[in-house]
């Protein structure tokens, strides 16, 4: 099997290209992720602190699904 091109993959349609993106995301195992920044750490360190702080302030996925799902019925 040969790799395509990447002028081959252009000649996909945008659902054939969106489809190999997630495929390609999907094929990734966790273990194989490569590390995150110091900044990416230091973002998630302080957006807990301020749910710690003040949890009012977060939001459940269910809420976030329900949110997204509504927007695009």
């Amino acid at each position: 099997m040969t790799k395509p091109q990447l002028s081959e993959l252009l000649e996909l349609s945008p659902a054939e290209r969106l489809q190999l993106a997630e495929d390609l995301w999907d094929s990734v195992k966790p273990e194989e992720m490569p590390p995150l920044t110091t900044e990416q750490m230091q973002e998630i360190e302080r957006r807990y602190e301020e749910l710690v702080c003040d949890p009012e302030k977060g939001v459940t996925w269910d809420e976030i699904k329900a949110k997204i799902l509504a927007r695009y019925k």
